[in-house]
């Protein structure tokens, strides 16, 4: 599972056309599996402003690119704030390299980067069932069911994770 060779980068603007068609593939192949649909993602997924409004629209916000053989094939965005109750963005991977534990192992990454968080949350829409798995296996729990907001078609899911000062992710581990 793990035979690939993982760097994760800060992501910066000229990232962002790989990134934009790695996060269209990922978000579009999703919207084809769970809604049968031929696209399907957040505003701007499609086009770079995804990045642009919640990677570079804020302060708070830390982008890693996920990168093997010099292939950009995945990324995550953090909101981390100083209370320690830091939030997912997203967290995608291309489609041909899904199921080799890179959602797992990039996870790993963001929480021995933050030690100090307190908690985790994020939102994922219901229908993401394979999103919930993965969430799941890295430790959160569903808290809240949101309706549909617009954004995206249907309810979400807010998950978090409460963590201890330095907690690891040793049950995570592959």
């Amino acid at each position: 599972m793990n035979d690939m060779n993982l760097v994760f980068k800060e992501i910066d603007e000229a990232d962002v056309p790989e990134l934009t068609s790695v996060m269209t593939r990922a978000f579009d192949e999703d919207a084809k599996k769970y809604q049968g649909v031929e696209k399907g993602g957040p505003e701007g997924y499609d086009d770079g402003e995804f990045f642009r409004k919640w990677l570079f629209g804020y302060e708070w916000t830390v982008g890693y690119k996920v990168v093997s053989d010099n292939t950009i094939i995945g990324a995550i965005i953090v909101w981390v704030f100083d209370t320690g109750k830091n939030h997912l963005g997203t967290i995608f991977v291309d489609p041909k390299y899904q199921n080799r534990g890179v959602g797992s192992r990039t996870w790993a990454f963001v929480e021995s980067t933050y030690p100090d968080t307190k908690s985790w949350q994020l939102e994922t829409p219901s229908f993401a069932t394979k999103n919930h798995h993965f969430y799941e296996k890295c430790g959160f729990r569903k808290v809240e069911v949101k309706p549909d907001d617009g954004d995206m078609p249907g309810e979400s899911w807010v998950y978090r994770k409460e963590l201890t000062p330095n907690q690891s992710m040793n049950h995570n581990k592959q």
